[in-house]
């Protein structure tokens, strides 16, 4: 049977006698779509593209709808001939070549949007798969559209909404705790708390109660955090520990508590009520209650404005921060050092982790993303340079399954989709390729507007059950959803 289907697909793509053959192993790490055990190398012609293996794989499956699949030679996607795939690389064609096979990429369609008044800057969500929705004690999370996406808007404030596109809360004014200037960050810290940052200086913990039916909820300040004395860009949170993380254009890099009796007290000329040349009597006039504190620690090192933060995956006593001055830099956190500084050649925008690849993906002000190996160990700054946007990168955030998949979020005014295997190697270095774009739905058929104006893209979040959501300067938040975007290391098809 396998030489039959070998010598169909030859016959189909073969132009001349001449062609010469090379022997393929043909592997998966899916067990819903391997051949049997018994299938041992094959010989094709070298001419063979992609579409012609994925026609090979289908007949040896015997699949009853073909599949398209995808191929990957050490580790890279094959984007040429067999043939120049070899001379490329250097590799006879007596070599026994081992070629992984994955489901091919199924673009993320559009799903919906939910409008604002004004810019959104932040996204995030909570659903049954997210890192917060696991730590739930509540049963709301318990099945598909029960899930809840949280935006944090330059009107200055924070709204959770359902999957039907309804507003269950919105933050209170400024008048009565809320923002006093635009919100530009935002995370749920649990299922029952949110976190969000802003140009007024501030961090802000909010309780968010659901009612028991789930269709309506509130959002209540819970504590008023001061210490930056420039905008907050960026937060990074750890739910287990009741940390916060925060990047500032003060240069600084801060860390949080959101237990009051945790945080220490506030300085008092940083907030708001409490300039020595303001009465006693205006003080108490404040139509705020909330409790007030300050940082645990301000880590100052960075010469530019702080752009964003992470907390090291598996260490969370770790975290890096991300800077205009061209710089990653790694920090021990209960000393509160620096430990580590990472150049790089352009501004960095924007920071996720990688943590099964022991990469960080920065989003750079020269239009493309640098991963980075922060270990002690690494011998180049930059392992991979992902090209493809044409405007700063300024959000970022990893595939929620896949440890090769990101999504990233320009002003250009797309989200794009990567998978690091997509590469190639240039004179600078190994170069990926973005395998989908993401347009904004609101451009219409206008789609690529010079430097993305009217549609920049400001935040960006991928969540298995949900999908992926951008938000921007279109005023609305966007879903898109696909099938198994980005190929697993193991298993079943998947929701994304």
């Amino acid at each position: 049977m396998a030489s039959e289907v070998v010598k169909a697909v030859h016959n189909s793509s073969s132009h001349s006698e001449s062609t010469s053959q090379v022997r393929l192993q043909l592997i998966t790490r899916q067990a819903d779509i391997s051949l049997p055990d018994n299938t041992g190398p094959i010989f094709v012609n070298t001419n063979l593209r992609r579409y012609a293996l994925s026609t090979l794989v289908n007949a040896l499956l015997q699949t009853e709808k073909p599949i398209p699949f995808e191929f990957l030679i050490n580790g890279t996607f094959l984007r040429t001939s067999i043939d120049e795939y070899l001379t490329a690389n250097g590799i006879s064609s007596e070599t026994t070549l081992s070629v992984e096979y994955v489901r091919a990429i199924i673009p993320p369609l559009y799903l919906a949007s939910f409008e604002h008044d004004d810019w959104v800057s932040s996204v995030d969500v909570l659903s049954a798969s997210s890192l917060e929705g696991k730590h739930a004690s509540n049963t709301t999370l318990s099945g598909p559209g029960h899930e809840k996406i949280l935006s944090g808007s330059y009107d200055g404030l924070l709204r959770v909404w359902n999957m039907s596109a309804e507003v269950l809360a919105t933050s209170s004014a400024s008048s009565t705790g809320g923002h006093t200037s635009s919100v530009k960050a935002v995370k749920f810290l649990s299922s029952t708390q949110i976190v969000s940052s802003g140009l007024d200086r501030t961090i802000r913990v909010w309780k968010y109660d659901e009612d028991l039916e789930g269709f309506s909820a509130s959002l209540t300040p819970q504590i008023e955090l001061y210490g930056h004395k420039a905008s907050v860009d960026s937060i990074a949170v750890h739910s287990p520990s009741t940390r916060i993380l925060s990047a500032s254009a003060d240069h600084a890099v801060g860390i949080w508590s959101s237990r009051k009796s945790d945080a220490p007290a506030a300085t008092l000329t940083l907030l708001p009520q409490s300039n020595a040349r303001i009465s006693k009597r205006r003080k108490l006039s404040t139509s705020s209650s909330t409790p007030q504190r300050g940082p645990l620690a301000l880590m100052r090192s960075h010469s530019a404005p702080v752009s964003s933060v992470a907390f090291a995956p598996t260490d969370p006593t770790v975290a890096y921060s991300a800077s205009w001055d061209h710089t990653l830099r790694t920090w021990d956190l209960p000393t509160t050092t620096l430990v580590d500084t990472r150049t790089t050649s352009h501004a960095l925008l924007s920071l996720t982790t990688l943590p099964d690849l022991n990469l960080l993906a920065a989003g750079t002000s020269a239009r493309h993303i640098t991963l980075i190996d922060p270990r002690a160990s690494a011998t180049t700054v930059s392992a991979m340079t992902l090209r493809g946007h044409k405007n700063a990168v300024v959000t970022l955030a990893r595939d929620p399954e896949s440890a090769y998949g990101l999504v990233s979020g320009s002003h250009d005014g797309t989200a794009r989709i990567w998978d690091v295997r997509s590469s190639r190697s240039e004179k600078e270095g190994v170069v990926g390729e973005s395998i989908y774009t993401i347009s904004r739905e609101s451009a219409g058929n206008d789609g690529n507007r010079v430097g993305g104006e009217g549609v920049k893209v400001f935040g960006v979040c991928w969540d298995r059950d949900v999908g992926i959501m951008s938000v921007g300067e279109d005023k609305r938040v966007q879903i898109n959803r696909g099938k198994g975007i980005v190929g697993k290391e193991k298993g079943e098809s998947r929701i994304s």
